[in-house]
């Protein structure tokens, strides 16, 4: 079943968004992922159906923690629904009696799913090798069923829209949907845009094809960029893994971060590009900072041999420039993470100049894909939004998804 095929006059549907939006003095600071959902929440309400809708916020880890309540944002999404209100169910595992009383056109909000562990599956205060540890994940899976089945029984219909967490086999991603049948679950219009626009990466190149990849850490990203390896005919390495390759080849890199027990994996990911013919950009120089800071003082240095007390925040002037050049002209374009700390105006230049280089590169025909938190942040500081293809909402499950791997939320509903 389809969400356009099906009909949800009188009926009560049950909506897994992800609605872990940033809130700064309990006020949504960008409210993207909200704007998201709407296609689906609004086309469930004009065809006359009831709304559930449920999400998680933060990682509270089966505890109740006030400041991540979606009690928070429920005026919020009223006005983005453009309904008078929206009720809200302060224990989402006791919202049977709400859910009864919904009727056609109004909106329920559950709380927290993750103030319950059985949401996410997984055993608490327990030490994982233990045999106490296994004999608690057995008895949380039948937990996690008995969480699922009560979410499931405060509607008719299941919509799955929240690509966030399709990689995650949730109750409410995944496990949920074993009980509806097969036309009573679907996935939503947000869903079904993610799931095209990564076929749209991975099954219909148009090349060159260019993925930037960003962030801290060489660990995070290993298995994508070792599956990119095997796609792209470009890929740039930016970001604090930047300081990881340079230390594996013995350079000086000061305070900046580096993952130690990383190094032969970044020899090995050089290696890998050479043998498949991948052209591999990486910075040659960076802006350091004497400390962590948007007013530190700053200066330029090659990014191997930055000195003891300094750290680099941002990719330099140089590298700035062969990003930008490596860009242009290519067809298909992945970016995952910023290029340094841009949430720091001094220090976003190496960001904004990917950003801008693959606007650029999108007005000229290029498929632009922008996927993860990070990245899609610098879109919007740098008004790049409506300036490339494609902005998913989900990281992890944008980059399992490349990998090749199966989401379990899609699963849950495709079979």
């Amino acid at each position: 079943m389809t969400i356009k095929e099906c009909n949800f006059a009188g009926k009560k549907a049950i909506v897994r968004v992800d609605f872990n939006v940033p809130l700064k003095d309990g006020v949504i600071t960008d409210d993207t992922r909200i704007r998201g959902a709407l296609p689906t929440l609004k086309h469930i309400l004009e065809g006359g159906g009831a709304l559930i809708i449920m999400s998680h916020m933060g990682k509270p880890k089966g505890k109740v923690k006030p400041e991540l309540s979606l009690g928070q944002i429920k005026e919020a999404v009223a006005a983005a629904l453009g309904v008078p209100e929206v009720k809200f169910a302060p224990d989402c595992a006791k919202a049977q009696e709400a859910a009864a009383a919904l009727q056609p056109g109004e909106v329920l909000l559950l709380e927290n799913l993750r103030y319950y562990p059985e949401e996410e599956g997984k055993p608490v205060g327990v030490e994982k090798g233990t045999p106490e540890f296994d004999e608690a994940k057995k008895a949380m899976k039948e937990s996690q069923k008995e969480f699922a089945k009560t979410l499931a029984s405060y509607a008719d219909l299941y919509v799955m829209d929240a690509f966030g967490t399709a990689h995650r086999k949730h109750a409410s991603t995944a496990v949920i949907a074993d009980y509806f049948d097969a036309d009573s679950k679907m996935l939503g219009f947000l869903m079904e845009k993610e799931v095209q626009a990564v076929d749209n990466v991975l099954g219909n190149i148009k090349r060159p094809f260019i993925a930037i990849m960003g962030g801290s850490k060489v660990s995070s990203k290993i298995g994508i960029i070792e599956n990119l390896l095997g796609k792209v005919d470009k890929l740039i390495l930016c970001g604090g893994m930047t300081y990881t390759f340079a230390k594996a080849h013995g350079g000086e890199i000061g305070n900046s971060i580096v993952e130690l027990d990383k190094l032969d994996v970044a020899l090995n990911v050089e290696k890998l590009a050479a043998e498949n013919g991948v052209e591999l950009v990486m910075a040659p120089d960076a802006v350091i900072a004497d400390k962590f800071d948007n007013d530190a003082t700053q200066k330029v240095c090659p990014s191997n041999a930055i000195p003891e007390g300094w750290e680099g925040l941002d990719a330099g002037p140089e590298a700035q420039k062969l990003f930008a050049e490596a860009i242009k002209g290519c067809k298909t374009i992945l970016w995952n993470g910023p290029a340094g700390v841009f949430e720091f105006d001094n220090f976003c230049g190496g960001s904004r100049a990917i950003g801008e280089a693959i606007a650029e590169a999108t007005a000229e025909g290029a498929f632009s894909l922008i996927g993860g938190g990070d990245s899609v942040a610098c879109c919007t500081k740098f008004g790049l939004t409506d300036k490339v293809s494609y902005i998913s909402t989900g990281g992890g499950a944008l980059l399992e998804a490349i990998e090749g791997k199966v989401l379990p939320g899609v699963a849950a509903i495709k079979g």
